[in-house]
């Protein structure tokens, strides 16, 4: 009764994964916004592997795709993409994970039913014995976009830019994610949050660069962190969490955080520095809402204006701030390996739009940057166009503009700023350029 039970909730799990994968491949909805699909499911245990699925079919869909072209006598109908998204989870599960390939090939077969399509299961059963037969071959496949999983206009963007370290990236890429916590410093230190994991018997380690930040062994769930309800700490990849020290406030500066939420390094900003004056500016409301519920946990309070950061005229007072951080909407290319989704989201054609944006943005946070003052553009891309590209544009359109060398130890200097790739230091890949107003 047990054994039933469980393969009931994982087959379950298997449903929503498949809701999942339409909600972002056939209908371009984010992953973020997909998974609320999941939260139905009863169980943390299933909800957790729901979401592995979902996320290991998009982190390698190009590759199991290419193995079901080869499965399939002809492609399935477009109505029938549950049914192509159900043998897809399956061939991750016999790829990947641990499941016994007979529980595998079972699960998927009864699943058929599930889905209101009885006459599909001689095909799936028979789809995936031929992978277990002859997996190997099915798995050496040549072109290139099967083999590292990323899309062909990616692949040569990353070419281009990074000739020495592309296949690097995409490996970081393919990668599951850590789960990185930022401790809050200003309620506890990092070695006395660390004490209390070590007395849950909580497995990290610290980062060399990052202060703020503990890598946990095994991720878990938020609510199993001690003091995470109490705000002593968030979860926050690293790599993002240099970005508060980069900028690095005084005491009393008036400080502004330009398309701010889900409000990380707003708060981390805070937490190193409370004596600061904190505007954050965010377009979307819901975003912005989650701004505020980080900060209520975390006990920290900021002025929040919903509003467009590339429209300075329809909210800014005139006000000048000393410190300016632009976290600019960007490709995420540096953060595939935890948003999946974005090698089928994203396109080559979305970078010229977010390259004008980014410029707009930087062009309206430096009109109101104070004379002496400090700006940090930052972005979550790898790719040089939303990056170096947008730096020199504004060195190039103000005289009053200078570069700020960041000389640290970790991450590759650039002709402007500094990149921190994807699996550095085991964070994320993250862009940084520090820049200085004449005063």
């Amino acid at each position: 009764m047990r054994k039933r039970k469980q393969a009931g909730r994982q087959s379950n799990a298997r449903r929503q994964a498949v809701a999942v994968l339409i909600s972002v491949l056939d209908q371009g909805r984010s992953l973020a916004s997909a998974k609320t699909a999941v939260q139905t499911l009863p169980e943390q245990r299933e909800r957790s592997f729901a979401m592995e699925l979902a996320n290991g079919v998009l982190r390698w869909r190009f590759k199991l795709d290419a193995v079901l072209a080869q499965l399939l006598n002809k492609p399935l109908r477009k109505k029938d993409h549950d049914l192509h998204y159900l043998l897809m989870i399956a061939l991750y599960e016999l790829m990947e994970l641990a499941t016994p390939d007979y529980a595998v090939v079972n699960e998927a077969v009864a699943e058929t039913k599930q889905l209101g399509k009885p006459w599909a299961a001689g095909l799936v059963n028979g789809v995936l014995r031929a992978f277990i037969r002859d997996r190997e071959t099915l798995l050496s496949v040549d072109e290139e976009v099967a083999r590292f999983s990323h899309p062909q206009w990616l692949l040569d963007c990353l070419k281009q830019d990074w000739p020495d370290d592309w296949q690097r990236i995409v490996a970081a890429n393919n990668q599951r994610p850590p789960m990185w916590l930022r401790v809050n410093s200003e309620k506890i230190s990092r070695d006395a949050y660390a004490a209390m994991l070590e007395q849950q018997g909580i497995q990290y380690t610290l980062h060399p660069h990052a202060v703020s930040a503990l890598l946990l062994a095994s991720p878990m769930p938020v609510q199993d962190l001690p003091g995470f309800d109490n705000g002593l700490v968030s979860v926050q990849d690293a790599g993002a969490q240099l970005a508060a020290q980069l900028l690095s406030p005084h005491s009393g500066d008036r400080v502004l955080d330009l398309c701010a939420a889900p409000g990380g390094k707003t708060c981390h900003l805070l937490e190193l520095e409370p004596a600061i004056e904190m505007v954050a500016v965010e377009l979307e409301a819901e975003r912005m809402h989650m701004l505020e519920q980080n900060l209520e946990r975390l006990g920290l309070s900021a002025r929040l204006i919903t509003a467009d950061a590339s429209n300075a005229k329809s909210w800014w007072d005139g006000t000048a701030f000393d410190r300016i951080l632009v976290d600019a909407p960007c490709s995420a290319s540096g953060v595939i390996r935890r948003h999946p989704d974005i090698k089928s989201l994203r396109m080559l054609s979305d970078l010229d739009a977010l390259a004008q944006i980014q410029q707009q943005i930087l062009q309206q946070a430096w009109l109101m940057l104070k004379s002496g003052g400090e700006l940090l553009y930052v972005t979550c891309s790898v790719l040089r166009q939303e990056n170096e590209h947008q730096v020199e544009q504004l060195l190039l359109s103000n005289s009053d503009a200078s570069e700020c060398p960041i000389n640290e130890d970790w991450g590759t200097p650039c002709q402007f700023g500094r990149q921190l790739l994807p699996g550095e230091e085991q964070a994320d890949g993250f862009f940084y350029a520090k820049l200085a107003k004449a005063g």
